[in-house]
């Protein structure tokens, strides 16, 4: 299992954070997905097939492209 957390800039409110949840937790392999509005960050538990270039990729197509 992995572990990464990226830093989204364009975080700003609850409905940001619950899209990335929602979009990051439907790839196969995403155990678990925490935001934080205060810290712009967004820390995802994962495990293959999932990759970190899935993810980094995903949140870039929902715009929300990490830094």
């Amino acid at each position: 299992m992995d572990k990464q957390t990226f830093h989204i800039s364009n975080i700003s409110c609850g409905h940001c954070t619950r899209t990335i949840e929602n979009e990051l937790k439907e790839l196969d392999g995403v155990s678990s997905v925490q935001s934080s509005i205060a810290d712009k960050t967004v820390t995802v538990e994962y495990q293959a097939p999932v990759t970190k270039d899935k993810i980094l990729t995903t949140l870039k197509e929902i715009n929300y492209p990490a830094s």
